[in-house]
Parts: C-alpha cells; sequence; structure tokens
C-alpha cells in the first residue's frame, strides 16, 4: 500500500538544525496530533506504515528524522552491519538535540490547529518519549514502547499522562528494570507482555500480533482520555 504523507522540513528548537519529519494527515475528523518518534532504524517504511495507521485513526502525525545532522534521510534494514550503524548514530544524535527536534515537531503541530498533542515511540524513540514526556512543552500524553534508556532517566517526572510498554522476554530490558521503573512513577501506567523487545514491528522476528493489538488499544485510548 503506498504511503500517504509527505515529507516536510522543521528548524529543531535546540540548534536551529533543518530536519525532514514524515507528515500525514489524519483521516476523517482529526483527534489531535501526534509525534512519532522513530526506532534506531531510521524513519522506515515501518515508521511511516505506523504514521498512516495513526493518521487512519484520526490524528495529525509527524515523525521527525533524528539523524538528519549526522547522516540525512538514514534508514537501515535489520542486518547486523545496519544495526551497528544505526546504533552509532543514535550515540552521535544524543538527547540534547533529539529534545529540540521533537519539541519542534510538538511546536509545528500545535501551531497547525492541534490543541492536544500526544507522543509514541519504539526502541530508541520509546525512550524519547520517555525524555519528552519529562522535558518537552505542550504535550497533552505519552506511550513509549520498550525504551532501553528510560531507566537511565527514571528520576525524571513526566509532565504529562503517560503509559510505558515492555516484552517481558526482552533480553535488553530486565524485569528489574522495569519493576524499578514502575516503584519510582507509581502514576505512570507500565504493561508488561509475553512477548520481546521489538514485539510491535512486523518486519521483525520477534513480532507478536497480539501483544501489538493490546498495546495499541491501550495507546490510542490514552490518547482519547488523556486532557480531559
Amino acid at each position: 500500500m503506498p504511503h500517504k504523507g509527505e515529507m516536510i522540513t522543521l528548524k529543531s528548537a535546540s540548534d536551529g538544525a533543518t530536519i525532514a519529519a514524515y507528515h500525514v494527515k489524519p483521516s476523517g475528523e482529526r483527534k489531535g496530533g501526534l509525534v512519532l518518534a522513530q526506532e534506531i532504524f531510521g524513519v522506515t517504511d515501518h515508521i511511516r506504515d505506523l504514521c498512516d495507521g495513526f493518521a487512519r485513526d484520526g490524528y495529525q502525525v509527524l515523525a521527525p528524522s533524528l539523524y538528519d545532522r549526522e547522516e540525512p534521510g538514514f534508514e537501515a534494514t535489520y542486518s547486523d552491519e545496519d544495526i551497528a550503524r544505526s546504533l552509532r548514530l543514535r550515540d552521535a544524535a544524543g538527547f540534547t538535540h533529539t529534545q529540540g527536534d521533537i519539541q519542534a515537531a510538538i511546536d509545528w503541530l500545535r501551531i497547525n490547529g492541534n490543541r492536544r498533542v500526544h507522543i509514541t515511540g519504539y526502541c530508541y524513540g520509546g525512550s524519547v518519549a520517555w525524555i519528552a514526556a519529562c522535558r518537552c512543552k505542550g504535550l497533552t500524553s505519552a506511550a513509549g514502547y520498550y525504551g532501553r534508556h528510560v531507566i537511565d532517566h527514571v528520576e525524571e517526572e513526566p509532565q504529562c499522562e503517560t503509559i510505558l510498554h515492555f516484552g517481558e522476554r526482552d533480553q535488553t530490558i530486565p524485569m528489574e528494570w522495569v519493576r524499578e521503573i514502575e516503584a519510582a512513577h507509581p502514576q505512570v501506567r507500565v504493561y508488561v507482555y509475553d512477548a520481546d523487545h521489538g514485539f510491535n514491528s512486523d518486519r521483525r522476528a520477534n513480532y507478536d500480533e497480539d501483544a501489538t493489538l493490546e498495546a495499541r488499544d491501550r495507546t490510542l485510548e490514552l490518547f482519547e482520555s488523556a486532557g480531559f
């Protein structure tokens, strides 16, 4: 199925850098804006598919290309070589400029008529969603999927309603970390699925349809109820 959106440009709130973002308009009545934070692999076909799916649910979606300073337009496969490249770019991007890029996306959505703006993200983007919930202005809610670096920022406090999704069989995120996050933030709803890391991606061997559908329902429920 061809993608419904287009690439636009944003100016980062951190350093003024120009970055690309995949933008897709909502189908039917608009429910709000959504920033969708990429996996480590860039704004790939999978990420664009996710954006298109949320647009069909009524959201105006932006997925900023978070590696554009280092390698504009970067998209990777799941090969070992591409994973290594993706991790190097993730480390180079850090969270300071990424926070500014996400803030630019939030601001763009609000300027363009979205009173309620949410964020979701997967893998690296799950950690980005947590950072954004804690640091960015103008968010109504946040839903993070299997963000490995949430534990590194567990002392930070979300400023909007936030939920987190983890896989019980995820070897990169021990359950002790998940329990520590729960203990530190009792107001954050933490959901654990009988699934592995990357369970939401149908491009991965770890894809789990049941966990994906359940997590998506909970995420949409958050978006529809938060802020009222």
